[in-house]
């Protein structure tokens, strides 16, 4: 139940859904406040013949215009003893397998990317790629450009998809480092990838006749990403992301990614919540040695890079180098 007013009781009143005919009704008085309302909350309602289908969804999947058929193509299955369905047997059955599945490599690189983009690795405890819808696209259009050019069969798919929504994730300014890919990629090396990168660009840019812009990385773009992974404060990662800002006035020939967590190592070692160099390595997959590396080039500079909010010079002074 829920409160409305009632022009009859001039005040507020509890009122009744009557969900089957779509209206509201005063609970006191009995007057209709409203009707033929549309109830539009989900509808959990099962309609699927199959004993073992409990999923409610009532329509297919969206149009795709990377398929030649839009993916709006049906599928004939009959029912099983058990209950579930099956392809067609025969010669039926064998018309319709290559028939009904032109894109079928495409499909199944498709359902990867999708896969990747939502994949976590246990070594790293919660550690997901969560990539967003738009990323995925990208990652998609990327994969069929190539693919209309050069099968891409027989190549190791763990790393062309990778390099697909490493591609993908440059393009749309949300970058990821290669590690992270590699991380959820079954396997998959570092080189592998960026052997298969290379491929996909050198293919882009055949098809496009100019090279493949995929936006200039910093520090900032992971530095956020790294700080939530590691729990820190609102404070710590405001100081972080003014201290990396900063540091890109400096001459520091490292890459972003090593600063990022260099400069996540120093904000941490000057807060109450300190984070030992092991854990910020694990989470920013960057060496120790490299992390304390980078330190030593930033350690001149902390006086100007770190915000005096966060920190005065004594505190500055105090850390060991």
């Amino acid at each position: 139940m829920a409160d409305s007013y009632c022009a009859d009781c001039k005040r507020l009143t509890e009122v009744v859904f009557d969900h089957s005919a779509g209206d509201t009704i005063c609970s006191e008085c009995g007057l209709v406040l409203e009707a033929y309302s549309v109830d539009e909350t989900s509808e959990w309602r099962i309609f699927a013949n199959e004993s073992s289908d409990h999923d409610p969804v009532r329509v297919g999947g969206p149009l795709n215009p990377l398929l030649s058929d839009g993916g709006l193509s049906t599928v004939i299955a009959k029912p099983t003893a058990g209950g579930s369905t099956e392809l067609l047997s025969g010669s039926l059955g064998k018309l319709q397998a290559r028939g009904s599945h032109p894109d079928r490599n495409l499909i199944q690189a498709f359902k990867s990317i999708s896969a990747m983009s939502d994949r976590s690795n246990a070594r790293y405890g919660c550690f997901r790629l969560g990539l967003v819808t738009t990323i995925k696209d990208r990652a998609n259009e990327i994969y069929k450009k190539v693919e209309d050019q050069k099968p891409l069969r027989g190549r190791n798919q763990e790393a062309i998809v990778a390099a697909c929504l490493y591609i993908a994730c440059r393009q749309e300014n949300k970058p990821r480092t290669v590690k992270e890919f590699c991380s959820v990629a079954n396997g998959t090396t570092k080189k592998e990838i960026g052997r298969a990168k290379e491929f996909i660009v050198k293919h882009l840019e055949a098809e496009m006749g100019q090279s493949v812009e995929m936006g200039t990385i910093h520090a900032s773009d992971y530095l956020r990403r790294f700080c939530s992974n590691l729990g820190m404060t609102n404070q710590a990662v405001k100081a972080a992301q003014e201290a990396v800002q900063k540091s890109e006035d400096l001459d520091i020939r490292r890459s972003p990614i090593s600063v990022a967590a260099a400069v996540i190592y120093i904000i941490t070692q000057l807060s109450n919540d300190t984070k030992p160099l092991k854990e910020i390595s694990i989470v920013t997959r960057v060496a120790e040695g490299t992390i304390k590396n980078v330190y030593k080039d930033l350690f001149p500079h902390l006086a100007r890079i770190i915000p005096d909010w966060f920190a005065n010079e004594e505190d500055i002074k105090n850390l060991k180098l």
